[in-house]
């Protein structure tokens, strides 16, 4: 475990170190390097990504994904009479099941939800709970510079990226960074939540699935 001092002197933050790696953990790696993912299909999964995830969503609807009712205890920041209370850009908004809970608790004043699917962006728009005048739901790969056209630069107080850094190339990392960057003002919070190494969502992945060291792709292509 490690200690980060805040800038206040009495309040210091515990932060995890890496989980331990035991020999069955250590098994389960060397099963799914027996047989990598080839270059050839990471190569067209990652050309296809929007694709996969849009065929995902006409299977799915919006019935695979539950409501995720645990925010209000997860990111208390959301009560914060600054940030809570001013403009939210979700990346990776799926069918809306983080941002139409949120309607119910937060004083979010307007929202901004873009995702790499256009059918998902489409559902989005269809909920009865979706209100034009205060949401802004739009198709985009948060990867490239187009989302930077659609909202203004230093505009967002929090953006979100819940289950989507798993989705994307770690080679990409560094592009969504940036363009968050650009368009949260000065004082703007990222919060995100994501898979842990070496959790079970990582481990239960079979041979042929693993793209690159931490990144996987599940049998129906998408990531």
């Amino acid at each position: 475990m490690e200690e980060h001092t805040s800038p206040n002197p009495a309040v210091v933050h515990t932060v995890p170190g890496p989980p331990e790696l035991t020999e069955q953990i250590s098994q389960s790696l060397d099963r799914q390097n027996s047989r990598l993912v080839s270059k050839h299909v990471a190569d067209e999964v990652e050309r296809n990504n929007k694709k996969y995830w849009d065929l995902f969503y006409k299977r799915n609807e919006t019935r695979f994904f539950k409501d995720r009712n645990w925010t209000v205890n997860e990111f208390d920041e959301f009560m914060n009479e600054d940030v809570g209370t001013g403009v939210l850009l979700e990346v990776g908004c799926g069918v809306g099941n983080f941002i139409f809970p949120l309607l119910s608790w937060s004083n979010i004043r307007y929202i901004h939800a873009c995702d790499i699917s256009p059918r998902a962006i489409e559902f989005v728009k269809q909920n009865p709970l979706y209100n034009p005048d205060k949401m802004n739901a739009f198709p985009c790969d948060v990867t490239e510079d187009s989302i930077l056209t659609e909202i203004s630069h230093g505009s967002v107080d929090i953006a979100t990226l819940i289950f989507v850094l798993s989705a994307i190339h770690p080679d990409k990392f560094a592009p969504v960074v940036a363009n968050l960057f650009t368009l949260l003002r000065p004082g703007g919070i990222v919060l995100f939540r994501d898979y842990g190494l070496y959790d079970m969502a990582q481990l239960r992945f079979k041979p042929g699935h693993k793209i690159s060291d931490k990144l996987y792709m599940r049998q129906d292509k998408t990531r």
